[in-house]
């Protein structure tokens, strides 16, 4: 008897303690070579890991097109930070929740030399221009701008990272480069030849595997990192003031950015569901005995 209550006891224990500390993967769009992109995120991996409890590992991809098949696929991570029309994808197909996105916008600048930008987007027809590979949202609004494939500048995928093309213009590698707009906004001696449409900011979203009491905790964290004095270095590389809350609705169509890709397939729709038309009410008083084959039956007969 007395063993039974001594384990009736630890079980109690356990379960009143709180969750143990656990290990969790944060997807990342390949905007850095994967050995960049580690020291980059690492500041943000330890804020959360010290806000949090747990432990939080960077998974990376070679480039997009290894990102884009693995998401397709579905491959297992927990967290995931990317642009709004993947975010969409993840909440649509995996099961993901938003929790925080950053206080900017996400819009993308086509920018060049003042002499190149004077002949405006038709002047860049035919010329290299270069922007990271399809799926990245900056590759696909640029296809909105060049919708005519035979009227297009020759876009080259050539950096590993949206830098990367800024830099080739410097070096008279390309004409132009398509990079986000908190990129273009570092060299004022660029001008912007076009501007994509808005949407909303780089998203942290999390798989519903992870627990509510996990998710909670990551991101009441992601609000307060701008308050972290130590994570202002990741936050000018993400280029981004804050995060603030992701309401689900903000993405009910940023996963059409993806239509046309290659292996991308549409939700097929829900089925209607036809209502039953409404039953005729019956008038008791307009039916007689002999409708409803039955004797009238008085009192005292």
């Amino acid at each position: 008897m007395m063993i039974r209550n001594c384990l009736l006891t630890v079980a109690l224990a356990l379960a009143a303690a709180p969750a143990m500390a656990a290990n969790y993967t944060l997807a990342v769009e390949p905007n850095y070579p994967p050995g960049q992109a580690e020291m980059v995120y690492q500041p943000l991996l330890d804020y959360l890991s010290a806000s949090t409890g747990h432990t939080f590992k960077i998974k990376t991809s070679a480039n997009y097109h290894v990102y884009w098949r693995d998401l397709r696929a579905g491959m297992k991570v927990d967290f995931a930070f990317e642009e709004a029309h993947f975010a969409g994808y993840r909440m649509g197909r995996l099961g993901f929740t938003p929790l925080v996105r950053t206080a900017e916008p996400t819009r993308y600048s086509l920018v060049a030399d003042s002499y190149v930008a004077e002949e405006g987007t038709a002047g860049l027809i035919g010329r290299p221009v270069v922007s990271m590979p399809s799926p990245s949202m900056g590759y696909l609004l640029m296809l909105e701008i060049y919708r005519n494939p035979i009227a297009a500048p020759e876009i080259k995928s050539v950096g590993t990272g949206w830098r990367d093309g800024v830099e080739m213009i410097f070096s008279q590698e390309t004409q132009a480069a398509m990079v986000p707009n908190y990129i273009a906004q570092l060299y004022p001696n660029l001008v912007v030849v076009s501007e994509s449409r808005e949407f909303v900011g780089r998203t942290l979203s999390a798989a519903g595997t992870v627990p509510s009491d996990v998710q909670e905790a990551v991101e009441q964290a992601m609000l307060k990192l701008h308050e972290d004095p130590g994570s202002y270095e990741v936050l000018v590389e993400l280029g981004a003031s804050s995060f603030v809350e992701a309401p689900a609705n903000d993405y009910t169509n940023s996963e059409s950015l993806l239509a046309g890709v290659f292996g991308y397939k549409a939700r097929p729709a829900a089925p209607v569901v036809e209502a039953e038309p409404a039953r005729e009410a019956i008038d008791l008083d307009s039916i007689s005995d002999e409708d409803l084959g039955g004797l009238e039956v008085t009192a005292g007969d």
